[in-house]
């Protein structure tokens, strides 16, 4: 993909107040105008036509960023890296879905930013599981609700409620907690410079109470952990099921049964009826797959 030579880029020296006034610079784009663009790189590589679909989000990308302040990481790197999963996003638009670059690129761009995070923090090596990410992301959110505020460790009955709202163990919760309030991770520690954006405290930076990075976070897992179970559970189908099942059901323009009728010389309802059938073999063994790993699979 393009290298963006001209794209802004934030940077301590600069000072935040003025990137963000850079980025106010490029318009909004309209629907029309977006698809057009989007279009423009997808089927010619238009590198212009993607610069304009990046500068047009880098307000989406630095609201989004502005939510995960509070980690001790200098926001210019984090704005950067939020940058870096909106091109990504560009790079993997498909106009034809019928949805708007933001609502596709606030998922990559969330993705890149917690991904930096999870890379960034020495203590965040437990961070393996959908829940312990969750954590990560929602300790302080979930102590601010129950009035939590003391330093040190938590009340026992604090550690219980805590651990029960976000599906952690106890002991989950009470290391996560210590590291948090640890010597790398101190909330006190000062961020920014008098020249920049003006000396501030970590705390002063909390992420935004409205935001729902976790959430998101867990479900772009979850959704991960089941397109992993899609694929193997595909083994129990035989080539012709998989066939017709993936032509049916997983493509963006299914193909008629009309045609798979002609291309295994059998009948359409005879088509639909392996689909069917097909179908119903996939979900037991998704559900099989799941059960095992303590999720579920909706009927």
């Amino acid at each position: 993909m393009t290298t963006y030579a001209n794209l802004p880029a934030p940077s301590p020296e600069q000072g935040l107040n003025r990137y963000l006034q850079e980025i106010r610079k490029f318009p909004l784009l309209e629907p029309e105008e977006e698809y057009m663009l989007a279009k423009a790189w997808v089927d010619h590589q238009d590198s212009e036509a993607a610069h304009k679909l990046v500068t047009s989000h880098l307000r989406l990308a630095a609201k989004i960023a502005m939510g995960y302040r509070g980690y001790g990481l200098p926001q210019a790197e984090v704005i950067s890296e939020a940058n870096v999963g909106l091109m990504q996003a560009v790079k993997r638009f498909d106009p034809e879905r019928g949805f708007r670059l933001a609502t596709y690129a606030m998922w990559w761009i969330r993705a890149a930013i917690q991904e930096y995070i999870l890379r960034s923090w020495s203590l965040v090596k437990l961070g393996t599981t959908s829940a312990q990410k969750k954590l990560f992301f929602n300790l302080r959110k979930a102590k601010a609700r129950i009035g939590a505020y003391e330093e040190g460790d938590l009340r026992p009955d604090a550690v219980k409620q805590i651990a029960h709202d976000l599906n952690v163990t106890e002991t989950e919760v009470v290391e996560m907690n210590r590291r948090l309030s640890g010597s790398d991770a101190s909330l006190n520690a000062q961020v920014g410079s008098a020249e920049g954006d003006g000396a501030a405290q970590w705390q002063d930076w909390l992420e935004d109470e409205d935001a729902d990075q976790a959430e998101a976070f867990a479900e772009a897992d979850e959704l991960e952990a089941r397109r992993a179970m899609l694929v193997a559970a595909m083994d129990v189908l035989n080539e012709r099921e998989r066939d017709i099942l993936m032509e049916r059901r997983l493509r963006d323009e299914p193909v008629t049964l009309e045609e798979l009728s002609a291309k295994y010389e059998v009948s359409r309802e005879r088509i639909r009826q392996i689909e069917v059938r097909a179908f119903e073999k996939l979900q037991n063994r998704m559900r099989v797959l799941a059960k095992d790993k303590g999720m579920t699979i909706p009927a």
